[in-house]
């Protein structure tokens, strides 16, 4: 038997660079923690091999303290040492995102089963009754299965009780049959059961108009994968969204479904993981975190609306819960089935595609009328909308700004409120009364007078969907405020669901895969707003929010959508207006092969951040960079640029551009490791992020 245990440090310097060699403790095997002795110092450790023999003699070899009673799969070790490298970070750091969840006190219960010895004929029919009703919990019944405990019949221990985790319920059919299939559901179903049966990895992308039954293509899906003895993961973009594919899937499937995200109490999220690492729950439901649920024997991998920027995570390793969903697949010989009625260029270019081109029911998809605001007297909606909003019974309003306003600023001198740590405007809150910084948080009093000038005449530009809700109310409407100012996301669809009438308001939340047979209207408020940013997604996500936005009408009968927009002739809105699909994917992959950006090429960006002198670092850095990037044809280095002042620290950033991605990779993170490991810029601190979004 192997004697070494091969061990990384869980902790958070960059320059480690583990494994170390510890004796093995007998029966650990690779994914066991450790309490191992580092230095001075305890740390828990993770065991990423077994050996043989170590370069250091047995004699010199330190013991483990401790073998924890948690412990990683194999494969989720395999993964992070993958994402390590993917993403230009740690073994610790991505390992930290699979632990276990730490033990909580935990609540018992009796539970009570049959020892298996004959029944006496002794035994009274209730008795007889109480034994044919094990195993259970004992609950009032304790009394008299005391009693036949003391007679040898069964047998009662304390085990402990799973925690009962409440999911609102919004748009499920629970206890409803499953419904008949159309034949582009058949006809993909059939490709996807098979990939399942073949038992190899298979990636496929479900194409489908909103409404075209994608859910029930995962669903069975998963049956497929279950009746084959695997197990799925299921990808949603938002926690908003989870109760609604949770309680989806767990009227098809039942207790044998789990949910983790980070809404959950830490007690919550324990039970969950330790039901999937037992095998009790074979299907994980949840946002970008569950990529990393310990299912075993993982047959399939579901990333739902998979064209979401919310599948990038922001923190270090910045990976993209849709690679690494790839990535498990493939190691597992799973399937991985991507879907969205506005997939990705990089999918559509990667990936095959099942076609779902008609809403079930043959419903039509609603009609799509461009309002245009330059022709507006002023206001956030236009007369028509509000007409509009004032006929239909229940509509969802899209307005992609919290707040009451967008800025502040002082009639007489100008003077506009800044955020005093980043370089951006504060935005009006007028419910708290406050000004406050959607970057790191900040907040100030709304000023009675200017502090400059001392004029009281102060301007609120722009409008959120706190100001628009007011506007609504008073115009009569029930409104329901969807946005992360507005509280968790559960009760106000729930509220929203079983209204008679009312608007659903809010940011681009309200967009994403809701299902209200009963909404009839759609209107997206300053529909080209993202195509003002500088970035080459922008026509991308004009056109997805757009379409998922007329998604979520006419579900139930006829339904239409009104898209506010100053530029009416923008390609992403006269596309999305038209249900296009196809032909701006095709405009889109065009354009971008010849710009060289993604699907066509990796990018790769460095950010530099210190609070002096970032700019320097950031040269040494691009220097450091274009040196090693020099080998790689048709590579690009671009930058160092100013970015703005964020939380106090001056930024800067340059991106990497190439097509050579695993050696752009393997460069880029080299040299800023070298960099960040001199001494001239010791104060600056240097990120890596891989596929930025």
């Amino acid at each position: 038997m192997p004697a070494v245990a091969r061990v990384e440090p869980l902790t958070t310097a960059r320059a480690l660079r583990g494994p170390f060699d510890y004796l093995r403790p007998d029966g650990v095997g690779v994914g066991a923690l450790l309490r191992v002795p580092f230095g001075a110092r305890e740390v828990t450790g993770v065991v990423v091999a077994l050996a043989e023999d170590s370069e250091l003699a047995r004699e010199r070899l330190a013991a483990p303290l401790e073998v924890l009673e948690r412990s990683l799969p194999p494969d989720l070790v395999a993964l992070a040492e993958w994402m390590a490298h993917e993403y230009c970070s740690t073994f610790a750091r991505a390992a930290g995102l699979m632990l276990p969840p730490a033990r909580t006190r935990e609540r018992t219960v009796l539970w009570a089963e049959r020892t298996g010895e004959e029944e006496s004929a002794r035994l009274t029919d209730r008795q007889r009754t109480l034994l044919a009703s094990l195993p259970r919990f004992a609950g009032d019944d304790l009394p008299a299965l005391r009693r036949l405990e003391r007679r040898g019949l069964a047998r009662i221990a304390p085990r402990a009780r799973r925690r009962h985790i409440a999911h609102a319920a919004v748009g499920a059919r629970a206890g409803s049959h499953p419904p008949a299939l159309t034949r582009a559901q058949s006809e993909a179903l059939a490709e996807v059961e098979a990939a399942v049966a073949a038992g190899e990895h298979t990636a496929l992308l479900v194409h489908g108009v909103t409404g075209s039954g994608k859910t029930e293509v995962y669903l069975r899906a998963a049956a497929a994968a279950l009746e084959r003895g695997r197990g799925a993961i299921v990808l949603v973009p938002e926690i908003a969204l989870t109760p609604q594919t949770v309680a989806r899937f767990a009227a098809r499937f039942g207790d044998t479904v789990a949910v983790t995200h980070s809404g959950l109490s830490a007690g919550e999220r324990h039970d969950e993981w330790l039901r999937l690492r037992r095998g009790e729950a074979r299907v994980c439901v949840g946002p970008r975190s569950a990529v990393f649920a310990p299912v075993a024997d993982l047959g399939l991998v579901v990333v739902d609306e998979e064209h979401e920027a919310s599948y990038k995570h922001e923190g270090d390793p910045r990976y993209d819960a849709r690679a690494v969903a790839a990535r498990r697949a493939q190691e597992a010989g799973a399937v991985l089935l991507a879907g969205s009625a506005t997939p990705r260029p990089e999918s559509v270019h990667a990936l095959r595609r099942l076609r779902l081109p008609e809403r079930v029911d043959a419903r039509p998809l609603p009609a799509v009328e461009v309002v245009d605001m330059r022709d507006a007297s002023g206001g956030a909606l236009h007369p028509r909308t509000l007409h509009a909003l004032a006929d239909e019974p229940k509509a969802v309003v899209l307005l992609n700004r919290r707040g009451w306003s967008n800025f502040l600023e002082c009639r007489s001198c100008g003077r506009g409120w800044q955020c005093p740590h980043c370089e951006v405007a504060l935005v009006l809150h007028r419910a708290a009364n406050t000004v406050a910084c959607h970057h790191c948080g900040h907040r100030e009093r709304v000023p009675r007078a200017c502090p400059d000038c001392a004029s009281v005449s102060l301007a609120r530009h722009g409008t959120g969907t706190e100001r628009l809700e007011r506007e609504l109310g008073q115009l009569g409407l029930a409104v329901f405020r969807l946005d992360s100012d507005a509280g968790p996301a559960g009760p106000v669809l729930v509220a929203f669901e079983a209204a008679d009438r009312g608007v659903l308001l809010g940011t681009q939340v309200v967009a994403k895969g809701h299902d209200f047979p009963d909404v009839s209207l759609g209107v997206v408020v300053d529909a080209d707003a993202t195509l003002r940013f500088p970035d080459f997604r922008a026509e991308e996500r004009t056109f997805a929010l757009v379409t998922q936005l007329a998604g979520r009408a006419g579900r139930g009968g006829q339904g239409r959508v009104l898209v506010q927009t100053l530029d009416p002739s923008a390609a992403a809105v006269a596309a999305a207006v038209a249900h296009d699909a196809d032909g701006f994917l095709a405009g889109e992959l065009a354009r971008r092969e010849a710009l060289r950006y993604p699907p066509f090429s990796s990018l790769i960006r460095v950010v530099c951040s210190a609070r002096a002198d970032a700019p320097g670092a950031a040269a040494l850095a691009a220097g450091a960079v274009r040196e090693a990037m020099g080998e790689i044809m048709g590579a690009q280095v671009l930058g160092p640029a100013p970015l703005f002042r964020l939380r106090g620290r001056e930024r800067s950033q340059l991106v990497v551009k190439a097509a050579d991605r695993a050696r752009a990779i393997a460069a880029v993170g080299g040299a800023v490791a070298r960099v960040a490991a001199g001494r001239a810029h010791r104060a600056a601190a240097l990120s890596v992020d891989v596929d930025p979004q």
